[in-house]
C-alpha cells in the first residue's frame, strides 16, 4: 500500500502546473506588474522561479492573436527577468482556445 501511495506523490509532483491567462488581460494597459498581479497565473510563475529546471510553455492558438499574445507574453516575461531560453512557445490550440501556461520538466 505503501508503495501506490508513494507513486502516486511522484506522479503528482511531476505532474505539470497549467494556468490559463484569462481573456481579459488583453483588454486592458499590459505590464510586468499586471503580469505578476494575475492570480490565474501566480502558481505557475512561482513554479518556474522556485524551480530553476523546469521550463514554461505558451500555449497559443493558430492564426489571429494567438502567436503575437504569446510573443508578448515572452517579452514581458523577460522583462521580469525570467531567461527567454527558459520558455518555449507551442502553437497547439484551435484558433480562439486562448493562451496556457504550463510549467514543464526541462528537456534532458
Amino acid at each position: 500500500m505503501h508503495l501506490l501511495a508513494a507513486a502516486f506523490v511522484s506522479a503528482a509532483v511531476q505532474a505539470a502546473t497549467s494556468c490559463p491567462v484569462p481573456p481579459e488581460l488583453w483588454d486592458r494597459p499590459r505590464s510586468g506588474r499586471a503580469l505578476l498581479e494575475l492570480d490565474a497565473i501566480k502558481p505557475c510563475i512561482a513554479e518556474l522561479v522556485r524551480e530553476p529546471s523546469r521550463r514554461l510553455r505558451i500555449h497559443h492558438g493558430t492564426g489571429g492573436e494567438g502567436p503575437l499574445q504569446a510573443e508578448e507574453l515572452r517579452s514581458w516575461l523577460a522583462a521580469l527577468a525570467v531567461d527567454p531560453n527558459r520558455v518555449d512557445l507551442a502553437n497547439d490550440l484551435q484558433r480562439n482556445e486562448g493562451i496556457v501556461l504550463e510549467v514543464v520538466n526541462a528537456k534532458p
